[in-house]
């Protein structure tokens, strides 16, 4: 299994105009995405909050979050992006993955449109 990156735009939802591009390492065993802190402040991406994360050797440590404009492939939405600190990877998370409509495919690591699918309507009982 190799490692799949892709290009994105990211930008302040509330100033779209201004962009800045990225190289993510798409990971979709990770929740939220990663971007360094220093980019995001740039843009004038502001943390909402604080989270604890746990490392895979059991580490605890404290990251902010804020939320992002991610355009991908033509297609753009907001997510919740970690304010990456020094030797934090930049990664696309699944969330991101999944607000933007795609799924890894992992055999040709590429993205793929993700199924949409709603349930339909059940009478309530």
């Amino acid at each position: 299994m190799g490692l799949t990156y892709v290009r994105a735009t990211i930008a302040n939802p509330r100033r779209p105009k201004q962009t800045a591009r990225v190289r993510l390492l798409i990971d979709s065993g990770a929740m939220y995405s990663v971007v360094p802190a220093s980019l995001l402040r740039r843009l004038g991406i502001k943390p909402g909050r604080t989270m604890s994360f746990i490392l895979a050797d059991g580490t605890e440590i404290q990251r902010s979050l804020g939320e992002a404009l991610f355009r991908i492939n033509g297609e753009k939405g907001t997510s919740p992006v970690i304010f990456g600190e020094d030797g934090d990877s930049i990664l696309l998370g699944s969330v991101s993955l999944e607000v933007l409509g795609f799924m890894l495919d992992p055999f040709k690591r590429e993205l793929r449109p993700l199924p949409m699918m709603l349930a339909p309507h059940l009478p309530v009982r």
